[in-house]
């Protein structure tokens, strides 16, 4: 592919950008990866941005015991192939501390918990930056973010005093205990990653192409039929060719049905979609504002 100055190497010379302003406004930032094809995407901008040298900060992955083991083989393959370290927080390891409280009965989902695994690591470790893959074509909440987005000593955010960044002049200044989440990809779409993937030639986690799984309805959405998640009797398990759009904890990660065997016909696939991305996910639909809700507590 001709590497001429075409949009999408507009917008990866952004995000490079950003994330040398990162590395040189802060003491010790660290990159949030979910597995999910935006944070994959950030984590070969990071590799690029820094290349010869080695990405100058860790990927922490916030693990929720309910991933897609085919998520952590993939995290693991991808640390070792660009030489960066990992930091992992342990949901489950809230749990049994009282920090977090599972959530009963056949809707519960430990995506929420995540929260207070994140805030625990970020303090842990002294992080005052958290680079995260989140757009703003994603949702309503995730569009009044700003690329550099300060977070309170409590890990806060409030939508409504945001910084103002003009020319690309970036604010990093914070008092102690406060931090920062970073966003270098915010002004991409979701076709924009699609089509840098293919264009860069990334590899992806096998769950993003169809493949055969057993699988259950619930509410219009279809979820994988694994241990994770309890079924009701009325809930009928079927065996059916699907992919998944985005990539979550297994409770709240809806499959599409689909016959997309490649980023080709992933992207003719979501060109004719009328679905949002996070049509299938189901921690947007608790409430109007689940996302924004989360958002002000700390979430990703």
């Amino acid at each position: 592919m001709n590497y001429k100055l075409t949009h999408l190497k507009e917008l990866e010379s952004e995000s490079i950008y950003i994330l040398r302003e990162v590395a040189a406004q802060f003491e010790k930032p660290a990159l949030l990866f979910s597995g999910g094809k935006d944070s994959i995407v950030m984590a070969y901008l990071a590799y690029k941005a820094f290349y010869p040298a080695a990405i100058p900060f860790p990927f922490v992955h916030i693990d929720t015991g309910h991933n897609f083991s085919e998520t952590l083989s993939y995290r693991n393959e991808l640390v070792q192939l660009l030489g960066a370290q990992i930091i992992v927080g342990s949901v489950e390891e809230s749990i049994a501390q009282g920090r977090a409280v599972e959530e009963k009965g056949f809707s519960a989902s430990r995506n929420k918990l995540q929260t207070v695994t994140l805030l625990d690591t970020l303090d842990k470790y002294k992080f005052d930056a958290a680079l995260g893959g989140a757009r703003r074509d994603e949702e309503k909440a995730r569009a009044k973010e700003r690329f550099f987005s300060h977070r309170d000593e409590f890990g806060q955010w409030d939508p409504k005093n945001q910084r103002p960044e003009l020319w690309n002049i970036f604010n990093g200044k914070k008092q102690v205990g406060e931090h920062f989440r970073i966003f270098p990809i915010s002004n991409w779409t979701e076709m924009d990653v699609w089509q840098y993937i293919l264009q860069e030639n990334i590899p992806l986690p096998s769950l993003y192409y169809t493949h055969e799984r057993e699988v259950f309805e619930r509410d219009g959405i279809i979820y994988a039929a694994l241990p994770e998640m309890p079924r009701r009797a009325t809930e009928k398990v079927e065996i059916k060719q699907v992919r998944c759009r985005t990539i979550g904890d297994i409770t709240c990660t809806g499959l599409t049905l689909s016959t997309a065997n490649s980023i080709a016909d992933i992207i003719d696939e979501i060109a004719t979609s009328r679905v949002t991305e996070r049509g299938g996910r189901a921690d947007d639909k608790r409430s109007e504002a689940a996302m924004e809700d989360r958002k002000k507590a700390g979430y990703f």
